[in-house]
């Protein structure tokens, strides 16, 4: 048997067109039974099971059958001489011809849009792997950058150290050291990034959510923040009433972190950094608002591309805010929710938000 014959006589079909042509005479014989004198309505009930067969089949075939199948039931069991085919009746080709033309008219339709699903299907997927591959190449061009940065200051302070240890002050060997903390932190923050990209790629761009307290995972990430950060000044506000979110609070709050430690660092202000969080009737927003030199309006369209970027500028001797970004982005995404940067007349403002329900 040809393939294309076999796709037709698949289990499915077969177990659509019988099932369907039953139910059809069942629901015939009853109303035949209790509308005897209106038999005319029973052909449309069997057209309307040819339309549901047509629609949950492949192929024209098994509408073309059931088809006739009607027609032929129609005749032998529901006019009159019962149970003896005769297609001689006034009317009979009339009948098989238009249940046949239904049948066949939507066949062709169901096809087209069943071959127009799968073209939608196949392009969504197509640029859901595209948009995959852009976050994965922008994630390694912003780690050439941004991981190389600190590496290469560890190195060369730690060099240092051990070069001229002995000619060293307490004071500068302090510094040399903090400055090795500092990268070795900034490093740590930048692993837990990467794992958070790969925890969401592991499962598919999927997170999983379940509902969390905003002022618990302010309260968390803010807490986190000044253990990083302890000279950190952040002025926070959250809505009185109780707000729950259906969320994975590990990585917002590390979103949170991200986009605090940002304003802090790259803002070059030492004015506090306003947080405050605000909501409608289905959405909550999380603001992260500086007070310092802004961001470069050329940049405002591609900040969250994976980019190294510091502020209005961009240099290699400097540690970037790329990665971290591009990451924030992600998760974002990955909740169903945007995320967006701009500029305000004293600084700029980066800020989020996610759907109250799932």
């Amino acid at each position: 048997m040809p393939s294309n014959m076999k796709q037709i006589f698949t289990k499915k079909n077969i177990i659509v067109t019988l099932s369907g042509l039953i139910v059809a005479t069942v629901f015939a014989s009853l109303f035949s039974y209790c509308v005897p004198e209106n038999s005319g309505n029973i052909a449309l009930i069997y057209i309307l099971a040819l339309i549901v067969i047509v629609r949950y089949t492949d192929g024209y075939l098994p509408g073309v059958i059931s088809s006739i199948v009607a027609v032929v039931c129609v005749n032998f069991l529901f006019t009159y001489p019962y149970f003896e085919l005769n297609f001689t009746l006034s009317g009979y080709p009339i009948t098989f011809l238009e249940m046949l033309g239904v049948t066949l008219l939507t066949s062709t339709m169901t096809a087209s849009m069943k071959q127009q699903a799968q073209m939608i299907a196949e392009k969504d997927k197509l640029l859901s792997e595209t948009e995959k591959e852009k976050m994965r190449a922008n994630l390694l061009r912003a780690i050439s950058h941004d991981l190389r940065t600190p590496l290469t200051g560890i190195i060369g302070a730690s060099s240092s150290y051990l070069d001229n240890g002995d000619l060293l002050s307490d004071k500068e060997k302090i510094a040399i050291v903090t400055h090795i903390h500092e990268d070795a932190n900034w490093l740590l923050n930048m692993v837990e990034n990467l794992l958070s990209v790969t925890r969401i790629q592991d499962q598919t761009s999927a997170v999983k959510k379940t509902d969390e307290s905003v002022e618990e995972i302010v309260s968390a990430a803010i807490n986190r923040l000044k253990k990083r950060l302890p000279e950190a000044s952040v002025s926070v506000s959250v809505p009185d009433e109780l707000l729950i979110l259906p969320m994975d609070a590990i990585l917002i709050e590390q979103i949170l972190i991200n986009l605090l430690e940002n304003a802090i660092i790259h803002s070059q202000s030492r004015e506090p950094i306003l947080f405050y969080v605000d909501d409608d009737d289905h959405n909550v927003t999380f603001h992260v608002k500086d007070y310092g030199i802004g961001i470069a309006p050329e940049r405002l369209k591609d900040i969250f591309d994976g980019n190294s970027y510091i502020g209005n500028r961009e240099s290699d001797s400097n540690k970037g805010m790329g990665i971290g970004l591009s990451i924030c982005k992600t998760i974002i995404t990955a909740h169903n929710g945007t995320i967006n940067a701009r500029n305000h007349e004293k600084g700029a403002e980066f800020y989020f938000t996610l759907p109250k329900g799932n």
